[in-house]
């Protein structure tokens, strides 16, 4: 098997952490684009949610993860015990999570579904790849907001298509590899495409927001659905 090499290294994020809401039981935040969920191996990638959070919450730990250029609404349980339940309603996935997203050109349809398996490959690292042999099952659903398109700085206009993302698994990059599947990869995506067609190369962020989350909190056992707009 291939020897995975991971050369990355996150720049400085200047951006902080929101915190929306907190009790004895949970943290719920709103995570900027361009901070890692978790601390690298490479201690130029110490800094990140976890690192940041657990100076003041000692203890806590993460339930869930947003990939690095990703940013919007994270659960992040204080204890272990919290982080158990919460991780049972996501393996159990009762737990709802929406995005905001730009993707590449004008979507055809309002609506649909992208069934199309992921697998890792470490010769690709750190790609996934759609792959229908080995690859876990993987669904999302998508909903077009908007078709617009944007002036960019020389006067072109870029095409882009404003989605909802429903994720139905969590499977690493499936919403960055599910929209290029789709023919529309998601604006900014340096991995899948986002960054290759003319007009997006000064895109600043991968267009990609964390945007609702609907779970049952583990003590109350009140339901919660936060939303957090998107920035762009």
């Amino acid at each position: 098997m291939s020897q995975i090499v991971d050369n990355f290294v996150a720049p400085p994020c200047a951006d902080q952490i929101e915190m929306l809401y907190q009790d004895q039981h949970l943290l719920l935040i709103n995570k900027p684009s361009g901070l890692l969920s978790l601390s690298g191996k490479n201690p130029q990638n110490r800094d990140s949610v976890h690192y940041r959070l657990v100076k003041d919450f000692p203890g806590c730990t993460l339930v869930h993860r947003l990939d690095f250029g990703t940013s919007g609404l994270m659960v992040i349980a204080r204890n272990k015990s919290i982080n158990a339940a919460l991780c049972q309603q996501f393996s159990e996935r009762s737990v709802t999570k929406i995005y905001s997203a730009l993707l590449c050109g004008h979507l055809k349809d309002e609506e649909g579904l992208i069934d199309a398996a992921i697998a890792k490959d470490p010769a690709l690292f750190p790609l996934m790849s759609i792959c229908t042999i080995n690859g876990k099952p993987a669904r999302s659903r998508y909903q077009v907001i908007e078709r617009v398109n944007l002036e960019q700085g020389d006067g072109r206009m870029l095409p882009v298509t404003r989605v909802q993302l429903l994720p139905e698994t969590g499977r690493t990059h499936q919403l960055r590899i599910h929209c290029q599947q789709l023919g529309h990869p998601i604006l900014g995506c340096d991995l899948y495409g986002g960054l290759t067609l003319p007009g997006t190369e000064q895109t600043t962020r991968l267009m990609l927001h964390a945007s609702e989350l609907h779970f049952v909190h583990p003590v109350s056992e009140k339901p919660f659905i936060v939303r957090n707009a998107s920035p762009f």
